[in-house]
């Protein structure tokens, strides 16, 4: 996403969708992120990005089997953005058909085998990806079998970063109550409904400083930012990649992140949903939530501050495991939130808390654009209701069923419902 000028708090927000390119009848990888964009190139050349009428990007990724759509300007309005995001999938599956392939929505391939099926981006930016590939073998889940969605919102001040900061790290922890739509990697139930998480949070974990915790440090100025998270990332960059090909600034791989010659955090905890629908909806709630904190509704900033890193990893460890499921019981967490935990009774769930603070925001479920809600309020995030789909079968033409249905639900912008 590009910064024009300074944006104030929430004055606009930036959306980057992943989605992977399948074969249309296996629906196995096909990595022809290439071919696709250099047929739509105005020069008839390769171009890493390019631009679409209505305001949309494509671009590629890591692995040469994902595509990202995203917003190519800041925007004020979500509900155009999900028009505009829709649009381009419907664009790119017409494209796509002639060879035999479509795209996948979900935040992993069900099936794929890394180590086999992985092609890296051989083009521009090759030797960034060989790099990332020699430190880290970027061949294996959690690098190039990962579909996510990016919210970019800006500030235009260091006191505008602090408070969102603040907020951002907050609300991190219950993404995947919301978001999980990824319980399957190497063709089985592999337990967390989150795999793309659990598997992010590690695949780096040679070198702490990159990811950290995954949670933020407790930095709310760009000077403690700079001392806590990005200079200990410069020192380690310099001493893995004495060639200077990986800039320290890329390499920053926290749930949320700071881009200050942006102006904006990019939250990155989101695994991709079922249709752009369901991601702006999501999307359009978390900002909505993060108004509210900012605002102080619940409590304040310094509270929100005073929160440290390790309650809020504990409650995402219990959300990547467990998604809507997952029990809060962190009194002090949920005393932040305005949420009563319920004394004596089974811990309240993370589903629970989100309908709480929906309502406390001032979330309307019944607005078009936040329907998609009401389902994953209902019937679980997109994880549980891949499950439900599978009805206990994982064998891999069950599968290849459910995975299907989701295809369709892409290119018809509709959601995966199982009743």
């Amino acid at each position: 996403m590009t910064q024009p000028s300074a944006l104030s708090l929430f004055e606009a927000f930036g959306v980057e969708l992943e989605y992977m390119i399948v074969d249309a009848k296996t629906l196995d990888v096909r990595p022809i992120a290439d071919e696709l964009l250099k047929s739509v190139s105005s020069t008839g050349l390769l171009e890493s990005e390019v631009e679409r009428s209505g305001g949309a990007s494509w671009s590629n990724e890591l692995a040469a089997h994902v595509l990202e759509i995203k917003t190519t300007e800041p925007t004020p309005d979500l509900s155009g953005a999900q028009m505009t995001l829709a649009a381009s999938v419907r664009e790119l599956n017409a494209l796509l058909k002639p060879l035999g392939a479509r795209l996948m929505p979900g935040a992993m391939h069900p099936w794929m085998d890394p180590a086999v099926e992985t092609r890296l981006w051989p083009h521009d930016y090759a030797d960034v990806y060989a790099a990332l590939d020699r430190l880290f073998d970027c061949k294996r889940h959690g690098w190039s079998n990962l579909q996510s969605v990016h919210l970019n919102l800006p500030f235009a001040s260091d006191e505008e970063f602090g408070k969102l900061h603040a907020a951002v790290r907050l609300i991190l922890p219950l993404l995947p109550a919301l978001c999980a739509s990824s319980p399957i990697a190497g063709g089985k139930l592999a337990g967390p409904l989150d795999n793309r998480l659990s598997l992010y949070a590690v695949n780096q974990a040679s070198t702490p400083s990159l990811t950290g915790r995954v949670i933020p440090e407790q930095a709310f100025t760009r000077a403690d930012y700079q001392r806590l998270i990005l200079d200990p990332i410069a020192r380690d960059v310099a001493r893995l990649d004495p060639s200077g090909t990986l800039k320290p600034e890329w390499m920053n791989s926290r749930g949320a992140i700071a881009r200050f010659d942006r102006g904006s955090i990019e939250i990155r905890l989101m695994d991709v949903q079922e249709c752009p629908a369901a991601d702006l909806a999501i999307c359009s709630a978390v900002t909505s939530v993060l108004q509210w904190l900012v605002a102080e509704g619940p409590c304040s900033t310094a509270e929100q501050m005073a929160m440290p890193v390790e309650p809020l990893r504990a409650i995402l460890d219990s959300t990547i495991a467990h998604a809507d499921q997952a029990p809060i019981a962190d009194e002090v967490y949920l005393d932040l939130l305005a949420v009563d935990p319920r004394s004596g009774d089974e811990p309240v769930k993370a589903w629970e808390v989100w309908s709480e603070i929906l309502e406390l925001a001032e979330v309307d479920l019944s607005d078009p654009l936040h329907e998609p809600l009401q389902t994953i309020l209902d019937e679980g995030p997109l994880s549980q209701r891949i499950l439900a789909g599978l009805a206990g079968k994982a064998d891999r033409a069950s599968i290849a069923r459910v995975y299907a249905r989701l295809c369709d639900c892409l290119d018809s912008g509709t959601q995966f419902r199982v009743g």
